[in-house]
């Protein structure tokens, strides 16, 4: 037995979400996850908000608002990160309502043409983790079906941005070079931590996925260059959650 078996497709689950999440009337379809808390904070403290339902987990609460803009309502909450966490909520998240998600956060580049904050599109992912493998059967990449739409909002907007795949990792120090060079060859110019795992959840229950990153680390280079993965309360920070919801607006 070994992860490449793991995918059961003929048999009940034992436990799923809706035995432990009850639905919350009128809980917005559409919900917007990050997994930093500076750009989670942020719509907090700029958009209305009401908390409105909490996920209750072994190490933190998941506390899920909404928040109004222009006429419409959307779910925003913080993930943990990684993609057993990020599955694991995004499953609970479904069971208070939800049918659309839409995932940003940041990514190491292994391309330096993606600079700090550029917004890249991925349309597949590689799945070098777990989780996926218990959502889809085997195979190299989890393709993301919305990608082309998303570039097309983001064409609308007037946004820049990178169409690529990206290595989904759950060993963030286990990056190797001979690693990065096979996913480069392969098409891959971003690495993140959750991509193929929350792409695969959204593709066995059928609910909508999107996904945008914003560049971060570079692995780019004859050393590691962290530029500025550790987030600050900035400019750019902010227009990166506010094009959240200006994808979302366009997403119903």
């Amino acid at each position: 037995m070994t992860i490449l078996n793991a995918f059961d497709d003929t048999s009940e689950e034992v436990i799923r979400a809706s035995q432990v999440v009850d639905p919350v009337d009128d809980f917005p379809e559409t919900v917007i996850a990050t997994y930093s808390r500076v750009k989670f904070d942020y719509p907090l403290q700029h958009y209305p908000c009401d908390h409105i339902a909490t996920l209750n987990t072994a190490c933190a609460p998941i506390r899920i608002y909404r928040i109004d803009d222009e006429g419409a309502s959307y779910a925003v909450y913080l993930s943990l990160i990684g993609g057993p966490a990020a599955s694991g909520i995004m499953e609970g998240v479904m069971g208070l309502g939800a049918r659309r998600f839409l995932f940003f956060g940041s990514c190491g580049v292994m391309d330096n043409d993606i600079l700090s904050g550029h917004i890249a599109v991925p349309t597949a992912a590689y799945r070098d983790e777990g989780t996926s493998y218990h959502y889809l059967a085997p195979s190299a990449y989890v393709d993301i079906p919305t990608a082309e739409r998303l570039a097309g909002i983001l064409q609308d907007l007037e946004v820049p941005y990178h169409m690529t795949r990206t290595w989904t990792t759950d060993a963030i120090y286990r990056e190797t070079r001979g690693n990065m060079a096979k996913r480069r060859a392969e098409g891959c110019r971003v690495v993140d931590m959750e991509c193929a795992s929350t792409a695969a959840v959204a593709l066995y229950r059928g609910v909508e996925f999107y996904q945008y990153l914003y560049g971060a680390d570079s692995l780019d280079g004859d050393k590691w260059d962290p530029r500025d993965l550790v987030e600050g309360h900035d400019e750019e920070g902010g227009a990166i959650v506010d094009l959240a919801f200006k994808i979302a607006g366009r997403l119903a």
